[in-house]
């Protein structure tokens, strides 16, 4: 049976700055105290030990996974949790050394209650195990797994219990791009309506415009937010955000009072091709600018890459199509989505195994061929741009400095985001039936590429930018 990732499986509206490291293990505390309660151990325990391991260890406080944990023991929505209350939590747990859960329960939890060990565990570089314990016994062990994009899986468990796939006979099944190409072709369908079909198995049509729209003004608002707020990020690197000044050069004194209308003012400026550049970047660096000060954005298909994809299709809206609506919208996202599901499914989306070909490159690819389908291109032309940008995106390493979601990963949004309009542009001047290498080559070649990189380039910060520029010259 071939696996099914559905669209909102890949854009997931979370919490920065990582999903790896900030939203799965968010998500993996979230799971260990329903298991406690499932298994009648919640009203037992007295404490609580959380283990880090490899990468979510050596760069956990950068991408604050120990937050994480404390919001997701407190039972904390990433979703739907009010921003300003993160740090209100996370406060009160510091200041009261305790956790308070959902019906009242409160147990003691200090700042050695999460371990950070520099070993890896061998099913996956992202690894944490949840202990409780009464009166000193330990009676419940869990070890979790955040294998990118915000999903969460245990040693023995598979991809298709993780994403709790419905055992369906989904009318288009796809493992590989080029059965979704034959699939296009045969039924002569766009790429985003052979994906809309596979999801009516999963939600009723309304369902799935309603999320749509939720994803998109999530990244719309996401994209208002950083180009309207100016000071520094947090971490200790002092970046100064950019996307303030950018804006307010680009949009000069045009006039507007919310998203919606901002858009129609963009829409009114200065489009020669170095504003077209600056406005690309501007939308990118805002998205991850948010990230990076844990703000709410959509995993798309990791909170490292967020940016590329709300950038680009703003730059279809804003410049390419004035009249674009929601059904663009539709369109471009159900075909990113579908173009990420299949690297997940053959290759990876996590940085901590893959570098940040896994995350830049990948969303660069999913841009790339959603933007070629709304410029008219053909399956193949789509599936052409999104090998396009991912070839040039292959060996791309993760060296955060100072394990923060900052330098160099903001600015890879922009040039991921740029790359991909580029890549469309080539793939819609391209016969791909003479292309020499399809999808399927590249993200094999991406994968062995994963798995022949270095260690130190994995999201380890122990190599690369993060090596040679040292945080205390910063």
């Amino acid at each position: 049976m071939s696996q099914f990732i559905s669209v909102f499986d890949m854009l997931k509206i979370g919490v920065g700055p990582s999903s790896s490291h900030t939203l799965g293990p968010w998500r993996a505390a979230q799971e260990y105290v329903s298991k406690l309660k499932e298994t009648n151990k919640f009203d037992l325990i007295d404490k609580i030990q959380v283990d880090l391991y490899g990468s979510l260890s050596l760069t956990g406080k950068g991408h604050a996974t120990d937050l994480a944990v404390l919001l997701g023991l407190s039972e904390a929505d990433p979703e739907y949790i009010p921003i300003e209350d993160i740090f209100i939590i996370v406060e009160r747990i510091n200041t009261q050394e305790e956790i308070l859960f959902k019906g009242g329960k409160s147990i003691p939890f200090f700042k050695n209650s999460i371990v950070f060990n520099r070993e890896f565990l061998p099913f996956h570089a992202n690894g944490m195990t949840f202990r409780g314990y009464k009166e000193g016994e330990e009676i419940s062990n869990e070890t979790y797994f955040s294998i990118g994009g915000g999903f969460i899986v245990q040693e023995n468990d598979n991809l298709e219990e993780e994403i709790k796939i419905n055992k369906k006979n989904f009318p288009y099944p796809i493992n590989r791009a080029i059965q979704l190409e034959e699939y296009c072709e045969k039924e002569n369908l766009q790429i985003s309506e052979i994906v809309f079909k596979n999801e009516l198995e999963l939600r009723y049509a309304s369902e799935i415009d309603f999320e749509l729209n939720r994803i998109w003004e999530t990244m719309l608002e996401c994209m208002y937010i950083g180009c309207h707020t100016e000071g520094k990020l947090p971490g200790g690197l002092n970046v100064k955000r950019r996307a303030f000044d950018t804006h307010q050069r680009l949009i000069k004194d045009t006039s507007y009072q919310n998203p919606k209308e901002w858009i129609t003012a963009i829409r009114s400026t200065e489009v020669k091709f170095r504003e077209i550049l600056k406005w690309v970047s501007c939308f990118a660096l805002s998205v991850n600018e948010v990230n990076a000060a844990l703000g709410r954005v959509v995993t798309a298909p990791t909170n490292g890459s967020a940016g590329v994809i709300p950038a680009v299709l703003m730059y279809y809206l804003v410049i390419e199509n004035h009249q674009a609506d929601f059904n663009d919208i539709k369109k471009f996202l159900l075909t990113a989505g579908e173009i990420g599901s299949i690297f997940k499914k053959n290759a990876t989306i996590s940085a901590a195994m893959g570098g940040c070909q896994a995350e830049i490159g990948v969303s660069s690819a999913m841009a790339a061929g959603a933007l070629t389908e709304l410029l008219g291109g053909t399956a193949a032309q789509c599936l052409s741009a999104a090998e396009i940008a991912m070839e040039h995106h292959l060996g791309l390493t993760c060296d955060p400095i100072g394990g923060l979601v900052q330098v160099p990963c903001i600015e890879r949004n922009s040039m991921g985001a740029i790359k991909a309009i580029h890549a469309a542009e080539i793939a819609l001047e391209t016969n791909p039936k003479e292309s020499l290498v399809h999808l399927d080559n590249v993200i094999d070649t991406m994968w062995e590429t994963a798995k022949d990189m270095n260690k130190n380039y994995k999201e380890t910060s122990e190599g690369g930018l993060a090596v040679t520029v040292r945080i205390v010259d910063c």
